[in-house]
C-alpha cells in the first residue's frame, strides 16, 4: 500500500508527512493530505493513526551545525546568492513541518475545524515554496543539501510541543513575521544584482506569509479571547518565558498589521526579552 493510500485521517497524513525523509514524498504528503482535508474525504483522526514523530525525516545532507556557524555571504556574487537560497529552502522545509505539526500535535484541542483548515492551506503553500527554492537553487547549479544549516526552527517546535498558545506566539507571530520583516530588502538586493528570478520567488513567498502569519494571529486572538486574556500582555508574556534571544527591529509595521499582528504586541519587547 502506498503511504497516500495508507492515509487514515488528518493527523495520520499530516504525520506522515512529517516523517517522510524524502522531500519530494514530504511535499506531496502535505499537498495531498491537504487537499482530502479541504475535500472533507478524511476525518479528523482515527484510531489507527501513525503518531506524531518527534523529530520530521530529513535526507542525509545538509549537515546540520549551530546557528552561528552558518556562513554569510554577499548577494554579488553566485555563491552568495546560492547560499541565501539554500538558507531560504532550509527555513521553507521546516516551514512545511512546523503547520503539520500544529495540526497533527494539537488535534484534540477545542478548536473549530476552520483552524486546520487554516494550517493546512500554510502546509501546502510552504511545500510550494520549498519546491520553487529548490527549483531555483538548481537553475543556479546547486541543490537543496549542498551546503551546512541550522536547526533552530525546529527546536522552536520541540520547545512549545506542550502549549498551543505557546506555539502561535512564538512560530508564527515571532518565526514567520520575522520573514514580513526581511524579505522586501532582499528581494530588492536580488533585482539590484540582476537576479530576478531569485526575486520573484521571494515575492511569492512574501506575499504567502502574510496570510501564514495572519493565520497565526487569528487563533492566538482566538485562545486569549476564550481565556479573557488580553493578546498583546499574553504575547508578551509567554514570550519572555519562551523564546531566546531578542525581538530584532526594524519591523514591517505595516505588513504586520495587515495580518493582525499591531506594534502593541512586540515594540516594547525588542530590549527586553530573554537571552
Amino acid at each position: 500500500m502506498s503511504e497516500f493510500a495508507a492515509i487514515r485521517s488528518l493527523r495520520d497524513g499530516a504525520a506522515r508527512a512529517i516523517r517522510a525523509d524524502d522531500l519530494d514524498l514530504k511535499t506531496e504528503l502535505a499537498q495531498e493530505t491537504a487537499r482530502r482535508w479541504s475535500e472533507r474525504t478524511l476525518s479528523l483522526r482515527s484510531p489507527l493513526d501513525t503518531t506524531v514523530p518527534d523529530r520530521p525525516g530529513r535526507p542525509e545532507k545538509p549537515e546540520l551545525i549551530p546557528p552561528r556557524q552558518v556562513a554569510k555571504r554577499a548577494l554579488t556574487t553566485e555563491r552568495g546568492r546560492i547560499a541565501l537560497m539554500h538558507a531560504i529552502a532550509h527555513i521553507e522545509l521546516n516551514a512545511i513541518d512546523l503547520a503539520l505539526d500544529i495540526v497533527a500535535r494539537f488535534v484534540t484541542e477545542p478548536v473549530p475545524n476552520s483552524f486546520f483548515d487554516g494550517w493546512m492551506r500554510v502546509a501546502f503553500e510552504e511545500a510550494k515554496h520549498f519546491r520553487l527554492v529548490r527549483d531555483r537553487l538548481r537553475q543556479m547549479g546547486a541543490d537543496y543539501g549542498d551546503l551546512p544549516a541550522h536547526d533552530g526552527l525546529w527546536q522552536a517546535a520541540h520547545d512549545t510541543r506542550n502549549d498551543l498558545t505557546t506555539r502561535l506566539a512564538v512560530v508564527p507571530l515571532i518565526l514567520e513575521a520575522r520573514g514580513l520583516d526581511v524579505t522586501p530588502a532582499l528581494q530588492a538586493r536580488m533585482r539590484e544584482v540582476g537576479d530576478h528570478d531569485s526575486a520573484a520567488v521571494l515575492n511569492i513567498i512574501y506575499h504567502d506569509e502574510k496570510g501564514h502569519v495572519a493565520v497565526g494571529a487569528k487563533w492566538f486572538r482566538f485562545l486569549c479571547a476564550r481565556e479573557k486574556r488580553d493578546p498583546a500582555a499574553t504575547f508578551q508574556a509567554l514570550v519572555r518565558a519562551n523564546f531566546r534571544g531578542p525581538l530584532k527591529a526594524p519591523f514591517n509595521d505595516i505588513a504586520r498589521a495587515e495580518a493582525g499582528l499591531t506594534p502593541s504586541f512586540y515594540r516594547s519587547m525588542t530590549a527586553s526579552v530573554n537571552n
